[in-house]
């Protein structure tokens, strides 16, 4: 049909959407253009500083600074990625870091430092281990993708030509987090059996930390008010077609108020680690379905 609504859409290469990407769900109302980004992070550079895109995966806290500078986007709550951060802070395998409380007075390294998997990280090892956050010092790699945006005053930018590895196997750095991809060779976590501790706290926190969501152009919301509703229905039979048919590993409930407890918790986090200048709640960025 012409008169489907067209939107122009970057979603990472999850399992979970899948079958929307490769048609076997399908809209009568809405038809995607899909567009690829690879690193997948350059999208949200994207759909946070142009027009090229209507529709987008998006980073929890770039869409908390979006809102925050004014930009016209809305969140749906799709939980489309996520990642334990208790196993992603890592070190040296010699290191002397034998817990998290002995990264205070050090420097930490971080691809930058409004990255959601960072404030994730940051938070629970200030909550959960005693960290003192201030008396860190936070090498970034690369702003953020909202140009408006500076990094605190604890912060340091690499001028150097080594990566994040690099810098920390040469002692430049204590430990750092935030790598896209974490190659176990030569490492550990610093929260002793990372993986078991995450899956615990989510056990004992019953929130599981989300990084990405989507989001939609206010415009788009605006002017066809049955299109949030309609990607909701859309993603969760994907959702369920990859689980039953491709096999694929169940991702979060889908949402608002299964996310809520997370969401919150993240922007929680942002303000308190100076990312933003005060508390956001979650209702003023996510649409109500």
């Amino acid at each position: 049909m012409s008169d489907k609504l067209l939107l122009r859409t970057a979603l990472g290469k999850h399992a979970h959407v899948k079958p929307l990407v490769d048609g076997r769900v399908s809209s009568s109302r809405v038809t995607f253009e899909f567009r690829d980004y690879d690193p997948l992070p350059k999208a949200f550079r994207t759909m946070v500083r142009g027009d090229e895109l209507d529709v987008s995966e998006l980073a929890v806290v770039t869409h908390l600074l979006a809102h925050h500078y004014a930009k016209p986007l809305r969140g749906i709550a799709i939980p489309l990625w996520n990642r334990l951060p208790h196993a992603n802070l890592v070190c040296p395998v010699d290191s002397a870091i034998r817990e998290p409380k002995d990264l205070n007075n050090t420097k930490v390294g971080v691809r930058a430092y409004a990255q959601t998997s960072g404030v994730w990280v940051r938070g629970i090892i200030k909550d959960d281990y005693g960290v003192d956050l201030d008396s860190i010092t936070w090498l970034t790699m690369e702003d953020a993708h909202l140009s408006e945006y500076t990094d605190p005053a604890n912060t340091v930018r690499n001028d150097r030509s080594m990566g994040l590895r690099e810098l920390m196997m040469t002692g430049e750095l204590s430990a750092i987090m935030g790598e896209r991809v974490v190659d176990p060779s030569g490492i550990r976590t610093v929260v002793p059996e990372g993986d078991k501790a995450a899956e615990a706290w989510i056990e004992r926190t019953g929130i599981v930390p989300i990084n990405h969501v989507l989001t939609v152009r206010n415009a788009l919301l605006d002017a066809y008010p049955w299109l949030a509703g309609e990607l909701m229905e859309l993603f969760e039979e994907a959702r369920r077609v990859s689980i039953e048919e491709d096999g694929a590993t169940p991702p979060p409930a889908y949402g608002l108020e299964a996310n809520r407890r997370s969401l919150q918790l993240a922007f929680d986090y942002s303000a308190d680690q100076q990312v933003t200048p005060r508390r956001y709640e979650v209702d003023a960025l996510f649409v109500r379905i």
